[in-house]
């Protein structure tokens, strides 16, 4: 006999809530089968057997809640058929040419990170995300047990950063702490506890009784509205925003991406207006590093990064996804459509894994399908900067000894203060807005 249980499925995530079960006692069940619908606190993904075998028995059903390492089903593996092969992906299909496509730098950077040192007066929020945690939490020892088997160097530095060691579980051989375990306990006390305390109701202050004016309904919160709500929470709380606001001269864009949208169509993506932004941002960020980057101010250091994935907000009835475009620097805008559009039906049909949102480096959210002028986006932690994108407006522009019909686009660029200088946010902006109102641009400067 063989049992399944959840295994683990990210930085962070330690379970979620069973949305479906998608086989049943009797079922002959092999390896990378789909097995179960998990709502994580970050997406609702498919979770695949790692064992073959038929179903004897089912331990969960849709709505519990259950963590890591739970068991979720046990087979009988007599006999149980083999792997399914797994097909060789499709090459796809050769994009045309669409519109003057940004030429590449000559030199590609390496996926990597670089660290610099920050001014020890800057902010002293966590800003690293801590790692999955253990299914169950470490057990506490017992006053007849030894001490936390650790090294005098890694007793000196819980001291030093007001860690109790005995509270650390460690990752070597028959749990010995490393200092490593010790900075990443630090890191997770840090980060959760801003997040429990933005979460949490303000003890003193109840809501009012809603029932004394009429009928009310009470809706839990989904395990991604709720985890929204707290990052933002955190967010709001621990980074310095400031918003900066400015209009770019869509007009020639829009007769760009008018003008071969149907070839980047025939090629399965949609040359939308966020597309082409996308390589915009992913070429700023070349010239403006830190726009780039993460703070740690656990360590005093912000970390830029020398890979540029952009994050692409999209609106679902589950609440806000970010899935995330991989080096969209090295990407044409005709690659860049189709990812952005296979990313948003992904999002929309409950197909984002976890690895699809992760490794964000800056993130654009376009609300201008929906209207409005000018929004605040809050950052989307640990990035230090987001675009918010509104509708674009026709206006009279004076040009030439007169006023033109100009389309103009209004965008809001929100930051880290503590990372990003209000001078040098205005000179991405501006940046930003000049490369979009000459599109050319892109092929010289990227």
């Amino acid at each position: 006999m063989a049992e399944f249980k959840v295994p683990e499925l990210g930085e962070s995530v330690t379970g979620g809530d069973v949305t479906r079960v998608l086989i049943k006692v009797g079922d002959v069940v092999s390896r990378d089968q789909p097995v179960l619908e998990l709502e994580t606190d970050k997406a609702t993904i498919e979770v695949p057997s790692s064992v073959a075998g038929t179903v004897t028995e089912i331990r969960v059903k849709q709505g519990d809640k259950i963590k890591v390492g739970a068991v979720v089903f046990v087979a009988d593996d007599a006999g149980a058929p083999a792997a399914a092969s797994a097909e060789s992906p499709k090459a796809p299909a050769a994009a045309p040419a669409a519109a003057p496509q940004p030429a590449e730098p000559p030199a590609k950077a390496e996926q990597s990170t670089k660290v610099v040192s920050m001014p020890a007066r800057q902010a002293q929020e966590p800003q690293k995300a801590a790692k999955v945690e253990a299914a169950e939490p470490p057990k506490p020892r017992s006053p007849r047990q030894s001490a936390a088997p650790a090294a005098p160097s890694v007793r000196r530095l819980a001291r030093e950063i007001g860690v109790d060691i005995d509270a650390v579980q460690g990752s070597g051989s028959e749990g010995r702490i490393s200092e490593e375990d010790v900075k990443e306990h630090a890191r997770r006390l840090l980060t959760e506890a801003p997040v429990a305390r933005a979460g949490a109701a303000s003890p003193g202050v109840p809501l009012p009784d809603f029932e004394r004016w009429g009928v009310v309904d009470r809706q839990p919160m989904s395990n991604i509205r709720r985890t929204t709500s707290e990052r933002l929470s955190h967010a709001w709380n621990t980074i310095p925003h400031v918003t900066q606001f400015d209009k770019a001269d869509i007009t020639a864009m829009e007769e760009l991406r008018k003008k071969y949208r149907e070839q980047v169509n025939k090629a399965g993506g949609n040359l939308t207006v966020t597309a082409m932004l996308v390589k915009v941002l992913a070429t700023a960020v070349k010239q403006f590093p830190q726009f780039n980057s993460s703070l740690d101010p656990t360590t005093q250091e912000i970390v830029f990064k020398k890979y540029v994935n952009v994050g692409v907000a999209v609106d679902t009835d589950r609440g806000l996804l970010v899935p995330v475009v991989r080096d969209a620097d090295k990407k044409n805008i005709t690659q860049i459509a189709i990812d952005v559009h296979q990313s948003a039906e992904k999002a929309r049909s409950k197909k984002l894994t976890l690895d699809d949102m992760s490794g964000g480096g800056i993130t654009i959210s376009n609300l201008g399908g929906i209207g409005g002028t000018y929004f605040t986006p809050i950052v989307n932690w640990p990035e230090v900067a987001i675009l918010g994108v509104s509708r674009g407006i026709v206006e009279p522009v004076w040009r030439n000894d007169k006023f033109e019909p100009r389309q103009l686009l209004p965008l809001s660029l929100s930051y880290d203060h503590r990372v990003i200088d209000g001078a040098d946010a205005m000179r991405f902006l501006r940046w930003v807005v000049e490369a979009i109102e000459q599109p050319f641009l892109l092929s010289l400067l990227s």
